[in-house]
């Protein structure tokens, strides 16, 4: 009956594609599907390859061809699991039109003692035939070119395999557990060999490869399998001897040999992977020499000169390597003097361990030294010591504070992870680094002092250290990883060096920000986000529960995932990008606050994605100011004048309107003044607006008792009610449109100015303007501007003073105040003393 085997084949299950779905049809005792008009597979019974049980029992035949509704089909292929665990098996025969086997496709087929692959057949899927315990021997033709992971895995009862040189590559776990194949050949067609190919083949005492192996190498007959290219071993068996050519041997690479008693390893060996010896039962006797300066975990574990060694810790070359046994609670341990370093895991899950003195001479402590040292408290680290390595101190949770001396170059990953109860730590001056993680879920740590000598904190170094409330970042950091202070809920103040290169808090803003690309990557509940900034960061604001407001600069163009995630008391943003800035859906909590934009950006807000999901949009106008005068953006490209941002200061003397005006790199023409826009400017003596401006609102210069002078534009279209009332001291007022504005009412002007002041029009307008509504109240209409031919100056007559005008023009260049087409008297486009002697000659003539 179908069962599965293990948690690998269930995985497997999910993991490798499914090639079928319920089956097309029946015939002969064979179940297939249907490829296209000429080919089948064979396949199992029903929609899934575990519905049924047993469908295929004793001895089956796959046909070259079968023949259905009157179609003759070729079998090209067994589908993925199609004989998956049908124990009833025994022998299988494929035609040679079979050109592959599918994944999983004999899996479990224990009572399967004889299969015949023919040469047609290419592909062997991963874990076709592991579990068949029956097999005892596999020819795999010479058609083969790869055996694919886990092929013939826990084939129990196979003792013979030939490998044709058709082979180049042979896959993790191939024969993994064949605990009784004794030998096996390989060719030299063989280019790679995976991980763990013959773990667990318990029995395994000869590896023979052929001689010109471009890849492994057998030489000084030692018939193991030697990586060239780095010199390691990965393979061994019962009689090897490792030759002076192995510089490493690799994890696992002797693991479960059983028949091995004794390994002599050559000067030329610097390092031994994990589980590299581990469970050969046998192994009473190793020498390991001088040049051995690395030993992977569990490299020993289950040998019996492993668990003679005294002391409980396996000293080798001064290397202080994994403790043994079971440690009681309360002990305590002085390494040996001399010892030189402490391996990775030495000491990892001694829970009783309360105590240990190191050494002056130690220089290094390795990857997972003490972790889950839970009943350590307190650790004293010699200055000798330059490296700790990841997970060092990892859920050591009743250490409660630690030194690291100056001599330490680096802090691995993890180092201090998950010790609960450390409140203080001080990082010596040498460190330049700070790993991932290093420590995160530190609960209590409130205080830390991170030395002048680093320069990058890795991701998550801090996370979850809530009760840390404040940190100060030297200069030397340029770096500084996603989520580093995430969730540190009581973190109040961050405080970044003046000097720091790549790091600013201007305007105090206690954040920090990468210069290098303008992105603020961590803030906190006191910042202020500088115009400097284009990014904000992942997780940049993450958890920060006390943050109630925050304004987001026109220069930010994208907010990171989860950058104010968690911030539950974020009741308002204001944001004065006009432009919406990418958002992630994750960047706000599912609580929206009130969001605070300027007008001119309003729809934009509305349309943008995630933005547009804020409950309340507010909008707030746009103001700036350029050369001492205030502007309202009305749109993305226009703006008109306002009063005076500093209501403490009056718009004062002679004030010309641009118009148009840049700022923030945006350029907006100015179309008009508002209302009250200068209301009360006492000191205003003259104002000159430009022909872009469209409308005067309503009292926009009332009260101006100063101003003496105004220039009207010609794009002037209407004048508000009141705009100029009280300007009593008016005496001109020059309209540069030839189309009279249309005034909202009598007061738009004072009685005073409408009888004291001139008024200016287009010369030849003055009646059109007499009959205008209101502007026939001013007393005294005069027109500028030229006269015609000659009237160079456009004081209405053609005389002698055109003549010196004309000229000086000529000499210096300074046309203001020139009427060019009256100049231009020999109409060629151009000013020059052709046109002189021709206004000369017009009033010597009398023309």
């Amino acid at each position: 009956m179908k069962h599965l085997f293990s948690l690998s084949l269930l995985l497997l299950a999910f993991l490798l594609p499914v090639t079928a779905t319920a089956h097309d049809f029946y015939f002969n005792g064979i179940y297939y599907n249907i490829v296209n008009d000429n080919e089948v597979y064979v396949t199992y019974k029903g929609t899934s390859y575990d519905t049924y049980s047993n469908e295929y029992s004793g001895s089956v035949t796959i046909p070259e061809t079968v023949t259905y509704g009157g179609t003759t089909y070729s079998v090209t292929s067994i589908g993925n699991y199609a004989f998956y665990c049908c124990d009833g098996l025994t022998s299988i025969t494929i035609g040679n039109s079979v050109n592959s086997i599918g994944h999983g496709a004999f899996t479990g087929c224990t009572g399967l003692t004889s299969v015949s692959i023919p040469n047609s057949v290419t592909t062997i899927g991963n874990s076709a035939f592991s579990n068949c315990s029956g097999l005892t021997s596999i020819d795999i033709p010479n058609s083969v070119t790869i055996i694919k992971g886990s092929a013939f895995e826990n084939c129990t009862s196979l003792t013979s395999v030939t490998i044709p040189n058709s082979v180049i590559s042979i896959e993790t776990g191939a024969f993994r557990s064949c605990r009784v194949l004794s030998s096996i050949d390989i060719p030299n067609s063989v280019n790679y060999i995976g991980e763990q190919v013959f773990n667990n083949c318990i029995n395994l005492i000869s590896i023979n490869v052929e001689t010109g192996n471009i890849i492994y190498d057998s030489r000084n007959n030692c018939n193991a399998i030697i990586e060239t290219a780095t010199n390691t071993l990965i393979v061994g068996c019962q009689n090897t001897t490792i030759p002076n050519s192995v510089t490493s041997i690799g994890s696992s690479a002797f693991r479960g040999c059983t028949e091995l008693t004794n390994i002599d390893i050559p000067n030329s060996v610097t390092s031994i992977g994990y589980l590299a010896f581990s469970n050969c039962s046998n192994l009473i006797n190793i020498i390991i020499p001088n040049s051995v300066t690395s030993i992977g975990n569990n490299a020993f574990d289950g040998t019996p000169w492993y668990n003679n060694q005294p002391d409980g810790l396996l000293y080798i070359n001064q290397l202080a390597f994994k403790f043994k046994g079971t440690m009681p609670s309360g002990t305590s341990i002085t390494l040996r003097d001399g010892t030189i370093g402490i391996a990775d895991g030495v000491f990892s899950s001694c829970s009783g361990l309360t105590s240990i003195t190191i050494p002056n001479s130690v220089t290094f402590i390795g990857d997972e030294a003490f972790s889950g040292c839970s009943g350590l408290t307190s650790i004293d680290i010699p200055n000798s010591v330059l490296t700790i390595g990841s997970c060092a101190f990892y859920y050591c949770t009743g250490l409660t504070s630690i030194d690291i001396p100056n001599s330490v170059t680096n802090l691995g990953d993890g180092t201090f992870f998950d010790c609960f109860a450390l409140s203080n730590v001080t990082i010596g001056n040498s460190v330049t680094s700070i790993g991932i993680m290093a420590f995160e879920s530190c609960e209590n740590l409130t205080n830390i002092t991170i030395g002048n000598s680093v320069t990058s904190i890795g991701d998550w170094a801090f996370e979850y250290c809530s009760s840390l409330t404040s940190i100060n970042i030297p200069n030397s950091v340029t770096s500084i990883g996603d989520h580093a202070f995430r969730y540190c809920t009581g973190l109040t103040s961050i405080q970044v060096a003046n000097d720091n290169p790549n790091y600013d808090s201007r305007d105090n803003c206690n954040a920090i920000i990468e210069t290098a690309s303008n992105t603020l990557i961590l803030g906190c509940m006191n910042t202020v986000i500088p115009n400097s900034v284009i990014t904000i960061g992942s997780g940049a604001f993450y958890d920060c529960l006390y943050l109630t407001s925050i304004t987001i600069p026109n220069s930010v163009t994208s907010i990171g995932d989860g950058a104010f995630g968690g911030c539950w008391q974020l009741f308002e943003i204001y944001c004065w990008a006009l432009v919406p800035p990418t958002l992630f859906s994750k960047s706000f909590d599912w609580y929206y606050p009130i969001l605070y934009v300027y007008d001119i950006a309003m729809e934009a807000y509305q349309a943008a994605d995630y933005w547009k999901d804020f409950n309340e949009i507010v909008e707030i106008p746009y103001t700036f100011e350029v050369d001492g005068t205030s502007y309202h953006a009305t749109t993305m490209n226009s703006a008109s004048v306002m009063a005076n941002n500093n209501q403490a200061t009056l718009y004062s003397g002679d004030v010309v309107i641009p118009d148009s005006v840049t700022y923030e790199g945006m350029t907006f023409a100015v179309t008009g003044i508002e209302s009250n826009a200068f209301d009360g400017c006492f000191e205003l003596t003259s104002v000159v607006i430009p022909n872009s401006v469209t409308s005067i609102g309503e009292q926009a210069f009332q009260g101006c008792t100063g101003l003496t002078s105004v220039t009207i534009g010609s794009g002037v279209t209407a004048i508000g009610a009141k705009a100029f009332n009280y300007c009593n001291a008016l005496q001109t007022v020059k309209c540069i449109g030839t189309v009279p504005p249309v005034m909202a009412s009598t007061d738009c002007f004072s009685t005073a100015a409408y009888n004291r002041a001139t008024l200016l029009v287009p010369r030849n307008s003055e009646a059109t303007y007499a009959a205008a509504d209101y502007w026939y109240k001013f007393a005294h209409i005069d027109g500028w501007g030229s006269a015609g031919r000659g009237d160079v100056n456009g004081d209405g007559v053609m005389n002698i003073a055109d003549v010196t005008f004309l000229i000086d023009v000529l000499l210096t260049g300074d046309s203001e105040g020139l009427y060019f087409e009256s100049a231009d008297l020999n109409i060629n486009g151009r000013l020059d003393i052709g046109d002189v002697t021709s206004l000369i000659d017009d009033l010597l003539n009398g023309n």
